[in-house]
């Protein structure tokens, strides 16, 4: 019983972690060197934070650094501010957001993996195909870094590579795309002393035909800011004197540091996509996480919906590699329990787009919509289903007894 993973981001590595606690072999390929990658999805919600304590890492994973990230409030028209989502309303100890960088999480899965004999990652390795005996899919062909080219044949192949997966083209599977009309511009503004002892935050600025959002972190705010899709080339031929003035606009407390964007190099498009496969798997091989549904960033819900389909595919799979390879049946199975909370999740954030950042960045709003703000406001039950549904998701997983530890 062999299992081989093509990517190392949160759901291949979950997946790996979960697999090898049940005496699976498991190998990780993952194309770099390392996962210091920045502006990647960073925010770990209270059904990753309490995963950690079924598989008894909890305390470990609360050393790791982090900022605990407070109530998301928007403006609301006419003055004031309304809370759209309320974590801290939720059941301690799960009643918040882990701002975390990714890289940490990532290091700490690895570690925590490689305490298992069954477990190996090979770093500086990229999938580049898919082997096939007899119309099934029996492993991969690799190449690294180095040039060196080979292969790795296992019962069941994972393809947990991202949105732009080459095992799922080697596969022949397309998905589904969804419209999306913006695109994400993230950069870091420092945070004074002073500041870091205020509660962080995660706050919206609206303005004519552009937004942002401000996350509070560590030592610094973290900004998203939001434009047509497509304007990347536009906005770098402004300059970042231009962008500046952008930024200090619509978030002009931080006007006194945006002279810290030293060129337009500081700043990182997010080709922001929406889109899901059919069919998850095919003989011998199962797509998870954003090879299977890439999610917009609305929310912040793209790593722990990737991670809840490791934990599902874990829990699904484990007792069938046992006892050999996973029939297509098997594979099916995991689609099918992941299925329904996944389409939820997108029509969500399809729901965010049409009602918060579509108008404001087609310039139909300047805001969010009154009615909505006037709504959440007035029905608490709103409120708590929004926050629900981003902290724990449709269907929360847990971890699948066999996993479980003593926490440490």
């Amino acid at each position: 019983m062999s299992v081989v993973i093509s990517g190392g981001g949160p759901a291949g590595m979950m997946l790996g972690l979960l697999l090898a606690r049940a005496g699976v072999e498991v190998t990780v390929l993952e194309k770099h060197g390392d996962f210091l990658r920045d502006f990647r999805g960073d925010t770990v919600h209270a059904s990753t934070v309490r995963l950690m304590d079924e598989l008894g890492l909890g305390r470990k994973f609360a050393a790791l650094p982090q900022s605990r990230l407070g109530n998301l409030v928007i403006p609301a028209p006419g003055g004031g501010q309304v809370t759209l989502s309320a974590y801290d309303k939720l059941p301690a100890p799960y009643d918040y957001i882990a701002m975390m960088p990714q890289w940490d999480l990532l290091n700490f899965l690895v570690e925590e993996a490689r305490r298992e004999p069954t477990f190996r990652v090979r770093m500086n390795t990229e999938a580049t195909g898919l082997l096939r005996q007899g119309g099934r899919v029996v492993g991969v062909r690799y190449r690294t870094r180095d040039g060196e080219e080979g292969e790795i044949r296992a019962d069941l192949t994972v393809a947990a590579d991202g949105r732009n997966s080459t095992l799922r083209r080697e596969a022949g599977l397309v998905p589904t795309e969804y419209p999306v009309p913006f695109d994400v511009w993230w950069l870091r503004l420092p945070r004074s002393t002073a500041e870091q002892t205020t509660p962080p935050s995660l706050e919206a600025a609206f303005g004519d035909g552009e937004l942002a959002l401000s996350i509070t972190r560590g030592d610094y705010f973290q900004i998203a800011y939001f434009q047509p899709k497509g304007a990347d080339r536009r906005l770098r031929a402004e300059g970042v004197e231009r962008f500046r003035e952008r930024i200090a606009r619509l978030l002009p407390r931080y006007a006194d540091r945006v002279d810290q964007l030293a060129s337009m190099d500081d700043v990182h498009v997010l080709d922001v996509r929406l889109n899901r496969l059919g069919r998850w798997y095919t003989d011998g091989l199962l797509l998870i996480g954003d090879a299977a549904h890439a999610m917009s960033p609305a929310g912040g819900v793209g790593i722990n919906l990737a991670i809840q389909d490791a934990v599902a595919a874990a829990t699904l799979l484990a007792e069938p590699l046992r006892r050999g390879r996973p029939t297509p049946a098997a594979l099916a199975r995991v689609q099918r329990r992941r299925w329904w909370p996944t389409v939820v999740m997108q029509e969500f954030q399809r729901i965010l787009h049409g009602v918060m950042f579509t108008p404001v960045i087609t310039g139909r709003r300047n805001g969010p919509p009154a009615r909505f703000a006037d709504l959440v406001r007035r029905i608490p039950a709103v409120q708590m289903g929004v926050t629900r549904l981003i902290a724990l998701g449709p269907r929360p997983e847990h971890a699948p007894a066999y996993a479980r530890r003593a926490a440490e």
